[in-house]
């Protein structure tokens, strides 16, 4: 990840951050449902990837020791985090209630 998350952080309202690597198989599967569900669901969530392997000062600054973890950011401030066993029903649930206060749906 060439831009800073910092910098994606900074400039978007909500923000999920995918962790991941190449050789993780459950991290391909989950990856394009996320997306999906927040194109459709909440589609005012900015989403980035990062890969841990190229990127390992960024996961150890966010503390990401496990792969799939998904972060999500709300005015900057970390508000949700998912690691290793996740479900797009429960990603969906707890974004429900922030993400309608956040945007007023």
């Amino acid at each position: 990840m060439d831009v800073s998350v910092e910098n994606i952080i900074a400039d978007h309202q909500a923000v999920l951050i995918y962790f991941s690597h190449e050789g993780c198989s459950v991290c391909k599967v989950l990856q394009p449902k996320i997306k999906e569900l927040l194109d459709k669901k909440f589609p005012l969530i900015k989403m980035s990837y990062c890969d841990v392997t190229e990127a390992p000062e960024v996961a150890a600054r966010y503390s990401v020791f496990a792969v799939p973890t998904v972060i999500i950011f709300f005015e900057g401030n970390e508000l949700l985090r998912f690691a290793r066993n996740m479900g797009i029903g429960q990603l969906e649930e707890a974004l429900i209630r922030p993400y309608n206060i956040l945007f007023g749906h």
